[in-house]
């Protein structure tokens, strides 16, 4: 399942600060945990801040569900920027957005958090809780306030701004404070002497509560557990309490109560206090409990049986089952319940590379920020260079294929054997001049820059597949090849020789080129054709020889561009059209470039003569037409091989839960030079787009995404070879 945890880290992405600012949020260690623990139980993670961005991330994430696929979740764990009642922000964006997640509803949540609210509805259902008031101002009277009493926030959690008091003035004071500090009435209760307990709860209509835990006050009836306390110097815990069946029993019953009529779901944890005469009495209920290594619901759930990794996915199991019954639960829930000597290796995997992002794309910006047109011989071979300080570490040496014209051709191979079980097909260069170059860029979903999607995306997503392979210590079980060619902008001219004979040594071909929009893999590819036509005229003694040569040229294009049949695979397109004429000066000149996609060879060959024939019936004395160029790539077609490579890459992304979908992509590129024989597949780079006239860019996420699907590919490519 596609799980995105969201909780709050850049505090900052608001359109504007107003209100209440939080200062309650996870520390992302705990977050980064939580997604480990999700990963072994199998699922496909990614961690989201919960800013204005938040849409744009999960639509981006989120599996399509009208195509077919299985439902996502969000474990979430966003506390709120600002405002009031932060915990009921995220979840409410989600039940518009129609997303699935863990833990209450936004009613559930603002119930909980309004301690005066909940205060109210447990006495109307007869659960003790402590005798209360609210102020609004320190000047409001409060002689009927019968002290000791403890005062705190009406709508905060984690013990902020509690302070206990015995006195009229100092109540005032206090009072003052939370007015001033949190912008919300204050709300005094009786303070109960005695002891601290808390009840960890789990689940929906099967509640189940784990062992009462005790907050050890070291005897002390007064003491209390403060913000401050909770997160520098944590009070120990005592759990299972050492208290009665009987008290244990009477405050579980409580608290299940006080969770079910407060209409909360999935997990909560309940805070009480005990006085000397062992009366329970309920202070609150947090609706989003600390999932912390040393909060008192995570010790709690280990006293219970669940280790870090069955308590995470127990949480997400609960709300699966709420949302769609136990049917949609994974298989892998159960085999967490065994202790694992060894994770498996999709979960080493994606854990290696969640702690290589912030490396990778600081690569990847180098890369995006040098120059590679494909005239461009310096920038070309300084890009190979950087691919080579990357692969050299990881038991790759280089083979250079010099080129004159363009960058060196590079070809990386981890075997001194000349067969390789895969070779990974990319380029360096691009067509874009340095004029017209972009720098890296960056937002929350997404990375921008020239040649980031074209090329250089696939080059990072293969380092990080074979650093990930290197770390699980199996890359040296295959034996890889990765062959980057120079000329991609001229068609492969120069590289086509090398790409066919280098492939016929591979088993397998991958391109890496970018994945589509919507995340597609390349399965087939449209042949490439070029011609440039020219148009002069030679009769020039009328003026209206100029015009009929203009005339017959359009002419010309236009039927070029009717023998397109997009249907059959076939479209022929004049493009960069440039006509000179002068009725004075009696002259014509004309010039236009043709390029052909098809997606048969036979087809591009009775194509190309047509072009001719059509443009010699020209030659007729008043004008002369030049035709020059040719066929350039064939199609790659899908062969059984490429079904068969391809229904594997549809396997490996289906048990990782990773969307991918098949494309035809009309844009020819080297892989079309491989006998069509081989099995292979292309646009394995991360996903996203070069549109004409817009910045190139990929899905941030989908740079690791597709890394974890080509190091998975390739370890089962290789366990199929042995």
């Amino acid at each position: 399942m596609k799980v995105a945890i969201i909780f709050n880290k850049d505090l900052s992405g608001v359109i504007n600060k107003f209100g209440m600012q939080n200062k309650e949020k996870y520390n992302p260690k705990t977050v980064r945990r939580i997604a480990d623990a999700l990963e072994q139980g199998g699922h496909n993670v990614r961690i989201i801040d919960g800013n204005m961005q938040v849409i744009e991330s999960l639509h981006e994430f989120m599996p399509r569900v009208i195509e077919g696929e299985r439902m996502g979740m969000v474990f979430n764990m966003a506390y709120g920027i600002q405002g009031e009642s932060r915990y009921t922000h995220v979840p409410a964006m989600l039940e518009m957005l129609g997303i699935p997640y863990v833990g209450s509803n936004p009613e559930g949540h603002a119930l909980a958090l309004d301690k005066v609210i909940t205060k109210i509805i447990m006495q109307k259902h007869g659960i003790s809780t402590p005798d209360f008031w609210v102020f609004s101002s320190a000047e409001e009277d409060m002689s009927n306030v019968n002290y000791p009493v403890i005062v705190k926030p009406k709508m905060e959690a984690v013990s902020y701004g509690l302070k206990i008091v015995d006195n009229e003035m100092d109540l005032r004071d206090a009072v003052k404070f939370i007015r001033g500090e949190f912008q919300q009435q204050a709300l005094v209760e009786q303070f109960i002497r005695g002891r601290e307990f808390c009840v960890g709860l789990l689940g929906n209509d099967n509640l189940e509560a784990f062992p009462v835990l005790e907050i050890d006050l070291e005897g002390n009836p007064d003491g209390i557990q403060t913000a401050g306390d909770k997160l520098k110097l944590p009070r120990n815990k005592i759990c299972p309490a050492n208290i009665s069946p009987e008290l244990a029993d009477e405050m579980v019953k409580l608290s299940k109560k006080a969770f079910r009529v407060l209409g909360l779901r999935d997990f909560s944890r309940v805070d009480i206090r005990v006085d000397e005469n062992q009366k329970v009495y309920l202070l609150e209920i947090n609706s989003m409990a600390s999932l912390g290594l040393s909060g008192a619901y995570v010790n709690a759930a280990q006293v219970a049986g669940y280790d870090y990794v069955r308590l995470v996915n127990k949480m997400l199991d609960v709300a699966a089952v709420r949302y769609f019954s136990e049917s949609y639960l994974p298989q892998q829930t159960d085999e967490l319940k065994k202790p694992a000597k060894k994770s498996p290796l999709s979960v080493r995997i994606r854990g290696f590379m969640r702690s290589r992002q912030e490396r990778a794309e600081k690569l990847l910006k180098q890369m995006v920020n040098m120059n590679t047109y494909v005239r461009n011989v310096e920038g070309v071979n300084a890009l190979g260079n950087l691919v080579m300080q990357n692969l050299s570490p990881l038991g790759f040496t280089q083979q250079i294929i010099p080129q004159v014209e363009v960058g060196n051709i590079l070809l990386f191979s981890n075997t001194a054997d000349n067969r390789y079980d895969v070779l990974l097909l990319g380029h360096l260069d691009n067509s874009i001049p340095f004029k017209r170059h972009k720098n890296y860029r960056e937002t929350e979903q997404r990375l921008y820059g020239t040649g980031i999607w074209g090329n250089k995306g696939g080059l990072m997503v293969t380092i990080l597949a074979l650093q990930a392979l290197r770390f699980a210590r199996l890359l040296r079980k295959l034996k890889v090849s990765i062959l980057l060619t120079s000329d991609n902008s001229l068609q492969g001219q120069f590289a086509q020789e090398h790409v066919e004979l280098i492939a016929n040594r591979a088993k397998v071909v991958i391109g890496l080129k970018g994945g589509g929009i919507d995340a597609t893999v390349v399965t087939s590819r449209s042949g490439a054709a070029f011609y440039t036509c020219q148009m002069h005229l030679e009769k020039t003694d009328k003026a209206e020889h100029v015009s009929k040569a203009v005339a017959s040229f359009l002419k010309l294009l236009t039927s070029w561009a009717e023998l397109t049949d997009e249907p059959h695979g076939l479209v022929v397109s004049p493009r960069e059209v440039e006509i000179k004429s002068s009725i004075a000066d009696l002259f014509a000149q004309g010039e236009a470039s043709i390029s052909v996609r098809s997606n048969d060879l036979k087809q591009a060959e009775e194509t190309e003569k047509k072009l001719v024939q059509t443009s010699k019936k020209l030659n007729r004395g008043m004008l002369r037409i030049q035709v020059e160029g040719g066929i350039r790539r064939p199609p790659m077609l899908r062969s059984e091989g490429v079904e068969n490579l391809w229904n594997k890459v549809r396997d490996v992304a289906s048990r990782l839960d990773i969307r991918i979908i098949e494309e035809h992509r009309w844009s020819s590129a080297d892989i079309s030079f491989v006998n069509n024989n081989k099995p292979m597949i292309d646009g394995m780079g991360p996903i996203g787009v070069d549109q004409t006239g817009k910045d190139e860019y990929i899905l941030r996420h989908s740079l690791l995404e597709r890394a974890t699907l080509l190091a998975m590919l390739l370890y089962h490519l290789g366990s199929e070879m042995k």
